[in-house]
């Protein structure tokens, strides 16, 4: 008995060690594949001993500058930036730990992602004066860096961008989701070697319909390390947005999503409350954005959900437009 006890849990060593080493395998393999299938554009910039990923095109000032939302890396714009650099230099980047960028100093608030932009444009050599694109939480991003530099900013645009009154005005139930959320990535971070190093994270995307389109750019310890240092410090990037604030008379498109697709509140939240989140998502805290400048405009986008640079890219590029033509104009 003994001895059949010693050659069955040997036999579970010997499978449990083979099952990593073809799930190693399988994600070295599928990440090489990965990456020649959806290489991500751009150049490595040195912004003080860390490097981040930027991709500019097009030519003309003022620049554009895409700041993505959470857990966004820069293809998000990949039906975006092509269309602008039709008309004006645009350039989007990785933020510090996500896609092709190094990992970066800790802890990931807006003040340190709006200074390591500033570093990464002014040693890229790209000057202002700026347009500013900010998606979702990459609002907080850019209005944090015009408040830091103002001078370099001439116009803003807002892609149902997050405010930082949210976390007390949106129904109490949407903290208890945001809440899970959190709990979830700094499990993720915890088990990162099983989710990133084992292939098991990628067989999840898979299972899900999702993971065969530059899976390679998320599925690293760095960007889940990053991911999570951005959600624990989001309200304090909310009040530095907050302090920062000096739009004053820039022009300011806030574009909101007419539609709320995510399962996750619909899910999560009773119809009352699912309702309630919207009514104050876009007539309250949309409009709070828009009221930051004497001349914010508040603009509904039909036919998208809280992602409109995926699902209404047109939108973000007419909008953008609009800011551009009005700044050379009043040159």
């Amino acid at each position: 008995m003994l001895r059949w006890l010693c050659i069955t849990a040997l036999s579970i060593c010997a499978l449990a060690v083979l099952l990593a080493l073809a799930g190693a395998s399988y994600e070295v393999i599928e990440n090489r594949l990965d990456a020649r299938r959806f290489p991500e554009n751009g150049r490595l910039v040195n912004v003080g001993g860390y490097r981040l990923m930027l991709n500019c095109r097009g030519e003309g000032s003022p620049r554009v500058i895409l700041e993505a939302g959470w857990g966004d890396v820069s293809i998000e714009w990949r039906a975006v930036q092509p269309e602008i650099a039709k008309f004006a230099r645009v350039c989007s980047y990785d933020r510090a730990g996500y896609g092709g960028s190094d990992p970066g100093r800790m802890p990931r608030t807006s003040l340190q992602i709006a200074t390591e932009l500033h570093t990464l444009l002014k040693n890229a050599g790209e000057k202002p004066p700026y347009i500013l694109v900010g998606s979702s939480f990459g609002g907080y991003n850019v209005r944090v860096f015009n408040g830091l530099y103002p001078n370099e900013v001439v116009g803003i645009v807002l892609a149902d961008a997050t405010q930082e009154d949210q976390y007390e005005l949106l129904p109490k139930a949407w903290n208890g989701i945001s809440a899970a959320m959190l709990k979830h990535n700094d499990r993720l971070v915890d088990y990162s070697f099983f989710v990133v190093d084992l292939g098991i994270g990628r067989l999840m995307l898979r299972a899900q319909g999702g993971g065969d389109n530059g899976a390679y750019l998320i599925l690293q310890t760095k960007y889940l390390k990053a991911r999570l240092s951005e959600l624990r410090e989001i309200r304090v990037s909310a009040e530095q947005a907050r302090a920062a604030d000096h739009i004053s008379d820039k022009l300011l498109i806030v574009l909101t999503a007419a539609e709320n697709t995510d399962t996750t509140l619909s899910s999560g939240l009773s119809k009352q409350d699912f309702d309630a989140f919207q009514r104050i998502w876009v007539d309250d805290l949309q409009m709070r954005l828009a009221r930051l400048s004497t001349r914010g405009r508040r603009i509904m986008v039909s036919g998208s959900g809280h992602d409109i640079p995926s699902d209404r890219p047109d939108a973000v590029v007419d909008a953008v437009h609009v800011v551009r033509t009005a700044a050379i104009t009043e040159k």
